[in-house]
């Protein structure tokens, strides 16, 4: 009896020392919670769990009693704030429940109940994790965030695809035409046997991060496909032919990048193709050099012409096969201008934009755009946002703007009208404006549309006014034929922006074709600062369409959820454009956007879209300037910081700023899942047709379990003509396949490192092949890898 009561007696004291830690913990935090106009659950549940501690301690059975009535009570507060949302119930019931079972375990509450009817408080205990079970079982089979719906069936009289001069079997641009659809006529891999996929080579490049590297090193890159060869650039821009059947190594072009850990990225999304009509109609076996080429942007500002069939430089372009970006940029830090998105090609102009540093300060590189003598590299002509005149070039000895707004994603192009369509960023720094000039701001977080023979401005649509939140145009957008109400076929433009909106305007003028209306936002800017009273909400959009609330804070527990609550209540938070201030403001969408680089994929047979929209707030606080915190640069001209997060200097401006993602103290993200989604769009009516989660926490979690609570992304999605989508992109190391007509998963194939790129699809010798790169993203956290991998069906025997 001894060594039982001394068994009995630990087991009651760490079961009363667990109640009593809660209960303070919650009644305490509760408290707090309550003053700041947050939720009094917490309250009354530390408590309530305060009387069970007392009551385990007098060894009374009425503690179960009181506890079957909290868990039974927080069932039914759960459901009333977040309906039957797993993944929202469970960090409101998970220690509840398993403290619950705990307390009915024969050996514990045999040391605990002495006094009182046993029997009434195990049966009421039982009776409400019956119930919890229940609940939360239901809601696991009962997703009240997705959408379930079946896409149209193809329509015949539907306009053809953006481009049937391309051959089937090629995919010869980044989203493998110039159009940016990311869809592929070919349908040998179809719904019915995706299921078969597997591996059918791998390429290993041999390029991996380097001490020297900053954190945001990334592999991006969607690669080309052009007859029997694919094309593609690794993180430090090495350019690989491979062969397109057996992903064997054909040549290799290294253009010497020399990185440091002040680059904001070290990124190469692809490459662009172009050969000559000759080139094209002789069909000889030893083409002339240089007739069939491969353009290569490079992170320190250069731009590299190389022979498609060899790799040699191209002796006629530029300088030996190399362009100087960097010519009349008033910044030629290296690092500080990068070319991350292959260039548009057209017949006589190579069309390049880059990115400049976020946040570091007023005096960088021009954001400005150019055209190139696709045969010589000669300067044509070039389009500087910034400048009060944008096609002026400057003089000898003279510059292009400072801090011009920049076009740092992928743009797409219109042969037949002859216009580019570029997606335009904010001037820098992004997070306070009271400086901008009116040209600055002209252009910024547009869609801007030039003619690409001259570069003159054709129309421009501003998404955002007076941009205060990063929420620049970060898609690559794609161009399409849409049938209207009215059987009108319209030319128009899809551009995904960063606020989870998608604009549709007619790509010959610049007209909305799907509203926008100009919506009243928060207005009180900071100091210095102004704002526009109004934005335009286009009615095509994945925004939320409701504000945050305490209720859609999370946590893996009740105690960190608890935290996060009180983390959002201290934060100034209004809804969508909230100002940038001292106290801190919670941006949501966040500043990764609910768009990203990847596009949407858009079948212009069916006129449907597959979108991959995120939903991940991110925080912003104002710096003031002061001790530490100085205006003005450190003097040994070092350049940016190295990340997109954290703190950013935005020197030259009143405020520096920090930018961090809305995590808790474990960092889970505060709000609850779902991050990321896949989506279906009919493009007739502009309606979301099905929607589900993507994704699984297995590589991000300290224990992989394979739970589906919707991930963030970066990548986007390839369709096909065989009703089947692919795409990798999530935070967990998987290339996965959908039904496009239901959104229902068909196929997953675990890759060796993160997969934070777009795939592709070819065919080679009659066998279709998917192409994902999987090498890891290192600012968002997955695996690093150097892979490329190519699935295919098996051969039949």
């Amino acid at each position: 009896m001894g060594k039982d009561s001394s068994s009995l007696r630990v087991i009651r004291f760490l079961t009363v020392f667990f109640a009593v830690l809660c209960g303070a913990y919650l009644l305490v935090g509760g408290l707090w919670l309550s003053t700041i106009g947050g939720s009094w659950y917490y309250i009354i549940s530390g408590i309530a769990m305060l009387v069970t501690a007392f009551l385990l301690w007098r060894r009374h059975s009425a503690a179960l009693i009181v506890y079957a009535l909290l868990l039974l009570g927080t069932l039914a507060w759960a459901v009333w704030e977040v309906g039957f949302d797993f993944w929202a119930l469970a960090p409101r019931t998970d220690v509840w429940v398993i403290f619950g079972i705990w307390l009915i375990l024969p050996f514990v509450y045999r040391g605990i109940s002495q006094h009182g009817s046993k029997k009434t408080g195990v049966s009421l205990m039982g009776v409400s994790l019956v119930i919890s079970a229940v609940v939360l079982a239901w809601a696991v089979f009962n997703d009240p965030q997705e959408i379930n719906g079946t896409l149209p069936t193809a329509d015949q009289a539907a306009p053809a695809a953006a481009d049937s001069t391309i051959p089937p079997g090629d995919w010869p641009a980044y989203g493998r035409d110039q159009a940016g659809t990311r869809y592929s006529p070919l349908n040998q891999i179809n719904e019915k046997n995706v299921k078969d996929l597997q591996v059918a080579w791998t390429f290993r490049t041999g390029d991996l991060k380097t001490p020297n590297d900053p954190g945001e090193i990334t592999n991006e890159v969607t690669p080309i496909k052009v007859r029997d060869t694919l094309y593609l650039c690794t993180a430090h821009q090495i350019l690989f032919a491979l062969d397109a059947v057996s992903g064997k190594e054909k040549w290799k072009f290294d253009p010497g990048l020399k990185p440091n850990p002040t680059f904001q990225h070290v990124t190469c999304r692809g490459v662009s193709y172009h050969e000559t009509p000759a080139a094209a109609n002789t069909g000889a076996a030893t083409p002339a050099l240089c007739s069939r080429r491969i353009i290569l942007p490079v992170n320190d500002g250069r731009l590299f012409a190389l022979d498609a069939e060899t790799g040699k430089r191209c002796p006629d372009f530029a300088d030996n096969g190399v362009l100087d970006l960097q010519h009349k940029q008033p910044v030629t830090t290296p690092g500080a201008y990068e070319p991350t998105s292959p260039p548009i090609i057209t017949d006589k102009v190579i069309v390049i934009a880059g990115a400049v540093t976020d946040n570091y300060s007023t005096h960088e590189p021009s954001g400005v755009i150019r055209g190139f003598d696709v045969n010589t590299g000669a300067l044509l002509w070039v389009f500087d946002p910034g400048a009060k005149d944008p096609n002026a070039i400057p003089a000898d000895g003279q510059s292009f703007v400072p801090n011009s707004p920049n076009s740092w994603a992928p743009a797409v192009y219109d042969a037949k009208l002859d216009m580019v369509y570029l997606p335009m960023g904010v001037t820098t720094p992004d997070i306070w404006g009271g400086n901008r000039t009116p040209e600055q701001e002209r252009y910024a977080s547009s869609v801007l549309a030039l003619n690409a023979t001259t570069g003159k401005l054709v129309w421009s649509y501003q998404t955002v006014h007076h941009d205060l939140w990063d929420m620049d145009l970060p898609s690559q957008p794609t161009l399409a034929d849409i049938t209207d109400k009215n059987g009108n076929t319209v030319p128009v433009i899809y551009a995904p922006a960063k606020t989870g909106n998608i604009f549709v305007l007619d790509r010959r003028n610049g007209q909305l074709v799907v509203p926008a209306p100009e919506t009243p936002v928060p207005q009180g800017p900071a100091k210095g600062d102004r704002l526009s009273p109004t934005q335009p909400y286009s009615e095509l959009t994945f925004r939320p369409q409701q504000h945050l609330s305490g209720k859609d804070m999370w946590g893996a527990t009740m105690f960190d959820q608890l935290v996060c609550r009180v983390i959002f209540h201290r934060l100034r938070y209004e809804g969508p454009f909230t100002p940038p201030s001292e106290q801190g403001t919670l941006v949501f969408p966040g500043n990764l956007g609910m768009f990203e680089w990847g596009g949407i994929a858009v079948d212009t047979d069916r006129q449907i879209a597959i979108a991959n929209p995120m939903a991940l707030p991110f925080v912003s606080k104002l710096v003031p300037r002061g001790p530490g915190n100085p205006i003005e640069p450190p003097k040994d001209g070092a350049g940016g910081s190295g990340t997109e997060t954290g703190i950013q200097p935005q020197y030259g401006v009143p405020f520096g700023v920090e930018l961090n993602p809305f995590l808790s103290p474990f960092g889970l993200p505060c709000k609850q899942p779902a991050w990321g989604y896949i989506s279906a769009l009919d493009l007739k009516t502009n309606q979301v047709v099905w929607k589900k989660r993507i994704g699984t926490v297995r590589d991000s979690a300290p224990v992989p379990l394979p739970f589906k609570m919707g991930m963030p992304m970066l990548g986007g999605p390839v369709t096909t003509a065989g009703h089947v989508f692919f795409i990798a992109a999530t935070a967990d190391n998987y290339l996965r396949a959908f039904s496009t007509n239901t959104g229902e998963k068909l196929w997953e194939g675990r890759l060796p490192a993160g997969g934070q790129a777009t795939p592709m699809t070819y065919e080679a010798n009659g066998k279709q092949y998917v192409v994902i790169a999987a090498g890891g993203h290192g600012s968002f956290g997955t695996k690093l890898g150097d892979y490329i991998i190519a699935y295919a069906l098996p051969d039949e025997k």
